[in-house]
């Protein structure tokens, strides 16, 4: 079973909140993805799992600061979405870490700044801003067969300007130089142009 929607999606984070709270626990995760796409409001569409970006802990002044997220999980969040997984159907590791790899490559600059937050109990999320979520997805579109994928549809639901589309295309360049990635990053970019006329 999928995550369906952005009720589906809300509702399984507050469920793992709830436990987390319940034992006095408390973790702060930031999102991004079809889940964080969803929660903003682009689209409403099933997604099968939650990406985690990062982790966000306070500093000295009570700033929260962005690192990347723990693999495996914590072992307390693991068991609380895997409780969850089973009670709601989902895929076990419907909340992952998947994305961590992105730090080794770089995030979109000042990302950190426009994090926006939820509270399900024990259980912050942060959610990417729009135009974060514009670099993921039109790396994601390039890296997953192109115009015709899910990312495609995603970035279109986002409709970034030509100069987002711009800014995005060179932080894409710098994730992957390839000419196979330039090649389909090209034809992407036309396809989202050519679409939103």
């Amino acid at each position: 079973m999928e995550l369906n929607g952005p009720e589906g999606i809300r509702d399984a984070l507050r469920l793992v909140g709830e436990l987390l709270q319940a034992h006095g626990l408390q973790f702060r995760i930031v999102i991004i993805g079809g889940a964080a796409v969803n929660l903003l409001g682009y689209v409403t569409r099933a997604t099968s799992d939650v990406d985690i970006l990062a982790f966000a802990e306070p500093d000295r002044q009570g700033t929260l600061r962005l690192r990347p997220p723990d693999e495996p999980l914590p072992k307390a969040l693991e068991e609380a979405a895997e409780t969850v997984a089973a009670d709601l159907g989902l895929d076990p590791e419907w909340l992952n870490a998947a994305p961590a790899s992105q730090w080794r490559t770089g995030l979109p600059p000042k990302l950190e700044s426009r994090v926006h937050w939820t509270d399900y109990g024990g259980l912050q999320v942060g959610l990417v801003d729009r135009y974060d979520l514009i670099f993921f997805k039109l790396y994601a579109a390039v890296d997953d067969s192109g115009p015709e994928s899910v990312h495609s549809q995603d970035l279109l639901a986002l409709s970034p300007s030509d100069d987002e589309l711009e800014i995005a295309a060179a932080w894409v360049r710098e994730q992957d130089p390839t000419p196979v990635i330039a090649d389909t990053l090209t034809r992407v970019i036309r396809h989202v142009r050519i679409s939103r006329a």
